[in-house]
């Protein structure tokens, strides 16, 4: 009896390793479920079974059994109340925290009972005196635990019933692991075979609280395939426990780990313009662990269309990238009609980035974007409002290669593009190619020190050329494009040395010499055909090498100077601190006469020109050029008393970042030598909340009646020593709850949990220029929080963001401010989960708002509630989307949105 005892209970531990309820290599975490009634209850004792009851803890195997012996180890087992084997019920018994091991297998139950007649086994609850149940079983093997309510398993048909069974199912795909995690519970299972199970009253569910959810979905009957998927019939979607009109007869939830090929759901709306449609839907594909692609596709019941695709590619520790493709049919109206219109809008967008690591002698980097000039604009899938507002276009596809051997050279291969969608002009290089030599310095040791004029003499040499096209967005990827294109090649040899004179001074001496290449010139005259024409220059285009030359001396000579103003340890203001650098330049450029010809007109008077002259780099100066520069640059700090007591240094207070001035003096003109001083400067304010930037022109010369500028200098005409011609400035403001003493982490939180959001619908962080409409909100942080309190109370966490830019103009004695703007941007975030938002700002010169968007977004948990509006202007739209936060249910959503 013994050693049937020790047999059943090993057939009773095989049994259990074969259940697997839940197919994922993480644990399972004990879900709660409401409770039904159990299917198990424990047996009485009666005073003979308790008077035989054995209260052992531990078996070994009993070698005089006449069947096969198949335990090859210990089984050890305990109870605390009893532990019984009943030879008139053919059953063991283990009551109360009864638990039993088997090298990586346990088994904790409330009871345990095994039919050895009917090679049955059972685990289920216990329960007390007050009608409460516990201890639910809890088999573990390895990294996987099951738990259920109670559990009955037949070890001849393999078969199992399973009463409120409970696994989560993770997919893999959230950034907050259990948001994205299915629930999956049902009153009854029935195994099949160890992969397939049919559940009875199943709910399925992504919300943390599985107790009360905020949803789930009813599912009458199912096929589950652990890790795989769920096959449904009639499934029911429940709100707060309250049934829905949303219903499927037959339903399929896919739960494979990682990506998965499958329908992307559409979008359904109206459009007044182009009728009924469907949007945004599609199929999804991993095409392999490095590559995938997405095809997504609207269509309207006028005949209007569009498609995308999107790639995503990455190889570990090389590279990564992703190209999207869009095009778009628009179709305006119904043929017949008056405001009928056809047109196509196209963008293509490319991303590749190399690892650093993986070559760090070649590089290869790519960003595309390109396309139609209006399809910001005029796109009818265009949710990211931001882009509105962008009036360029640009791209840039680039190969770098090093050589390291010394001396070593750089050289890369750039394609670029740079479209304007307001003029829709289109500039291309096709391509750049460009090349460096490091600097050398030929008369000092490679490693050594250099000193003095000699040692520091080092010169350095590089090459730019280019194929340039200029085109309109019309003739883009038209064989019309390369007519006009310009190629052209520029060499630079620059060589220099620096010394210092007087100790304090530093001297700097060079020369550039310059060689370009053209590949066609233009030879100008008269039309021999219309001699006495004098309307128009004829160009005759001399195809073949060409090429000029020039060079050009330098030296400049600067210093820096200190000036420090000690008050006293004991002052607030302990000390400011004058940094000053001025510098005195000169330059000199010979004239390139030599490269210039000459043509009669029709009057008789010679013309000069250079066949230069429209080529890539252009002509070389025909005048002289001899010229003195002079700078001034400030930066003033000070050092104050930090508000911290405890602090055992004075803290360094920026007071202007710098403050510069700049002119130049030509000795070659024959008037107007002086040139007109610029200026700018920067600083801070209010511990760099508030940053400020200014800039602006003062002439020394006066001007005329008609505005020209005369040989009379400002102050011998009556006026003041330098005229103010024109100036600028930007001021930038952030403001948050935390300056006002309210809680800085709070404030700290929100805010980037708001600058993550603001960054995954592409917009900046700002949105000083309206945020981002994304078809997928981000998830919140705090939607995993098990907050108490679902308010601040007095605590509201909110952000400010304030630009406010000025300029004037007095070139012509106008003495008017030209330009005149203030942008703003606010967030608050009301509760955890409540976020509302503004962007707009205002034009005071031509008296009008800007582009102004308004927004809220409301976290439900396992839902996302957002609305955005622009209520005026040329790109007035708005948006509403509500749908489930976890990417495994996304395609349960309603969204719409207004159309153009």
């Amino acid at each position: 009896m013994q050693a049937n005892k020790h047999l059943y209970l090993f057939l009773f531990l095989l049994v259990f390793t074969t259940i697997t309820v839940v197919a994922q290599e993480d644990p399972i975490v004990p879900l709660p479920i409401k409770a039904i009634k159990d299917t198990i209850t424990a047996p009485l004792l009666s005073m003979s079974m308790a008077k035989d009851s054995i209260s052992v803890d531990s078996a070994t195997i009993d070698s005089t059994s006449g069947k096969k012996q198949l335990l090859l180890g210990k089984i050890k087992y305990k109870a605390k109340d009893y532990v019984k084997l009943s030879q008139k019920d053919k059953k063991i018994y283990l009551y109360n925290e009864a638990e039993i091991y088997y090298q990586d297998t346990e088994l904790k139950a409330g009871i345990i009972i095994m039919d050895y007649i009917k090679n049955e086994v059972y685990a289920g609850r216990i329960k007390d005196s007050t009608g409460t149940y516990s201890q639910l079983p809890n088999f573990k093997q390895g990294d996987q635990v099951v738990i259920p309510d109670s559990i009955r398993f037949n070890f001849d048909t393999q078969k199992a019933l399973i009463w409120n069974s409970r696994t989560e199912q993770s997919a893999g795909l959230g950034a907050l692991g259990g948001q994205d995690a299915m629930k999956v519970l049902a009153e009854v299972t029935k195994k099949e075979n160890d992969s397939v199970y049919f559940l009875k009253n199943g709910r399925l569910t992504t919300s943390k609280d599985t107790v009360d959810p905020d949803y789930y979905i009813k599912i009458r009957k199912a096929k589950f395939v652990p890790g795989k998927k769920i096959i449904a019939g009639f499934s029911n979607f429940y709100l707060v426990d309250v049934p829905t009109p949303i219903a499927l007869p037959f339903a399929y939830f896919p739960l494979t780990t990682g990506r998965t090929a499958g329908l992307i759901f559409p979008t359904f709306g109206n459009d007044p313009n182009r009728g009924y449609f469907l949007q945004n839907g599609g199929y999804y594909l991993p095409i392999n662990d490095n590559v995938d692609i997405t095809l997504l596709g609207d269509f309207f019941t006028n005949g209007s269309y569009g498609f995308r695709t999107q790639s995503t590619y990455i190889k570990r520790y090389k590279y990564r990238g992703n190209v999207n493709f869009r095009f778009e049919n628009q179709i305006t109206s119904q043929k017949g009609f008056d405001d009928f219109s056809r047109s196509t809008l196209y963008n293509l967008q490319i991303s590749h980035s190399q690892d650093a690591k993986a070559n760090p002698n070649s590089r290869f980097s790519a960003s595309v974007n390109l396309g139609s000039s209006q399809y910001f604009t005029n796109s009818f899938n265009q949710i990211n409002v931001q882009n509105n507002q962008n009036n360029n276009l640009s791209s840039s596809i680039s190969y770098s290669k090093t050589f390291p051997n010394y001396p070593s050279v750089n050289m890369s291969l750039t394609a670029t593009h740079n479209q304007n969608t307001r003029t829709q002009q289109v500039n291309l290089t096709l391509p750049t190619l460009s090349a460096s030599m490091e600097r050398i310095f030929p008369f000092a040791k490679r490693d050594g020190i250099k000193k003095g004029l000699i040692q520091n003499v080092n010169f350095q040499y590089n090459l730019r050329a280019e194929n340039r096209i200029a085109t309109t967005d019309t003739l883009f990827f038209t064989k019309r494009m390369f007519e006009d294109a310009k190629i052209g090649a520029r060499h630079t040899l620059p060589i220099s040395t620096n010394f210092k004179v007087a100790k304090y001074f530093s001297v700097t001496v060079g020369g550039n010499y310059e060689d370009v290449w053209a590949f066609e010139t233009f030879e100008r005259g008269v039309d021999p055909d219309n001699p006495d024409s004098n309307t128009e220059v004829v160009l005759d285009t001399i195809a073949g090498f060409d090429r000029y030359n020039r060079y050009g001396l330098s030296a400049s000579i600067g210093t820096t100077l200190y000036g420090t103003f000690n008050f006293g340890e004991d002052k607030k203001i302990q000390a400011i601190r004058h940094v000053i650098r001025p510098q005195v330049g000169w330059g000199y450029t010979p004239s390139s006469e030599q490269f210039y010809d000459t043509y009669e007109d029709n009057d008789g008077e010679l013309v000069q020109y250079s066949r230069f002259e429209g080529t890539l780099n252009g002509a070389p100066s025909l005048t002289q050029s001899n010229s003195m520069t002079f700078s001034l640059q400030n930066t003033l700090e000070a050092k104050v008393r930090d508000k911290d007591s405890t602090a055992t240094e004075a803290k360094k207070v920026s007071i202007l970042k710098n403050l510069n001035f700049s002119t130049a003096y030509n000795f070659q003109a024959d008037s107007l030598k002086l040139s007109p001083i610029a200026m700018n400067g920067a600083t801070s304010l209010f511990d760099n909340k508030m940053s400020i930037n200014f800039a602006g022109t003062l002439d020394p010369y006066t001007i005329d009646n008609n505005g020209t500028r005369i040989n009379t200098l400002n102050v011998k005409n009556g006026g003041s020593l330098l005229r103010f011609t024109t100036g600028r400035i930007d001021v930038s403001y952030s403001l948050t709850s935390a300056i006002f003493g309210k809680d800085k982490e709070d404030v700290d939180e929100a805010k980037a949990v708001s600058d993550e959001y603001r960054a995954t619908s592409g917009g900046s962080t700002d949105d000083l220029f309206g945020f981002g409409l994304d078809n997928r909100a981000s998830n919140d942080r705090k939607a995993e929080e098990d907050i108490e309190n679902p308010l601040y109370g007095n605590k509201l966490p909110w952000d400010l963001s304030m630009r406010f830019g000025m300029s004037y103009n007095n070139t012509n004695r106008q003495d008017e401010i030209n330009r005149a703007n203030l942008m703003f941007s606010g967030n608050v975030s009301l509760s955890p989960r409540w976020d509302v938002r503004v962007s707009s700002g205002y034009d005071f010169i031509n008296n009008g708002f800007a582009q102004t968007q308004l927004g809220f977004r409301r976290n439900l948990k396992s839902f996302d509630l957002r609305f955005d509006w622009v209520p005026f202007g040329s790109n007035e739209n708005w948006f509403f989307f509500i749908g489930i936060s976890s990417s495994l249910l996304q395609d349960l959503k309603w969204e719409n949105r207004s159309q153009r």
